[in-house]
């Protein structure tokens, strides 16, 4: 049976996501790509030192700079952006890349929501903690969903907040110092989504099972 909620909401979700990206690859991602890779720089590159800003963006993080973090945050989102973009127009899209840029991704993501946990921890406060900790599961199963979907021949990479939207909030809300608000916005859109991927999930089995019978 199909999903009215996943069809009618998820795709044209997508749809409009789809746009965005268009335009932010046309006018910005691209033209920007041709620059670097003609300077002879790498995406993995890129993609290491985008980890690098969210490793040190936890750290600054953790010692109070929240909004200093929160700029790096957005600069490390910026190279996430263009490492793709990189790797395309210079022919050097490889399935080592994607595995490296997704792996490195996870590790700035958790190093940012530690930072803040640290920075909780210090100020004992109980609220902040139990939301960073719910974010940081959250956020690990959203990319495990899709891992998986992806992994039985499904789409999973749908959803409220994926890995772009969940940095922007990211860095917003630190770079605003609005960092409880950030975390009332994370935690629960992180469920949603697992929730989205695994309905999505269902409805693309169930079509296939239909198409197979």
């Amino acid at each position: 049976m199909p999903v009215p909620f996943v069809r009618d909401g998820i795709l044209k979700e997508e749809l409009w996501r789809a746009k965005v990206r268009q335009v932010l690859s046309e006018r910005f991602a691209e033209p920007m790509a041709h620059i670097i890779a003609k300077r002879g720089l790498s995406p993995n590159t890129l993609t290491v030192t985008g980890g690098l800003l969210g490793i040190g963006a936890g750290a600054l993080i953790g010692l109070g700079h929240v909004k200093t973090g929160g700029l790096l945050v957005l600069a490390g989102g910026v190279l996430d952006l263009l490492d793709g973009a990189v790797a395309r127009v210079s022919g050097k899209t490889t399935p080592f890349g994607a595995l490296l840029d997704s792996t490195i991704d996870r590790i700035s993501e958790a190093a940012i929501l530690f930072g803040l946990l640290v920075l909780y921890l210090g100020r004992q406060s109980t609220q902040e903690v139990i939301l960073i900790y719910a974010t940081l599961v959250g956020s690990v199963l959203v990319s495990y969903v899709r891992a998986r979907a992806e992994a039985v021949g499904l789409k999973g990479d749908v959803g409220l907040l994926t890995r772009g939207e969940r940095v922007i909030i990211l860095g917003l809300g630190l770079l605003l110092n609005q960092t409880l608000a950030l975390l009332w916005i994370l935690a629960p859109l992180t469920y949603i989504t697992v929730g989205q991927r695994l309905l999505y999930a269902r409805q693309q089995a169930n079509k296939e099972r239909g198409q197979g019978a």
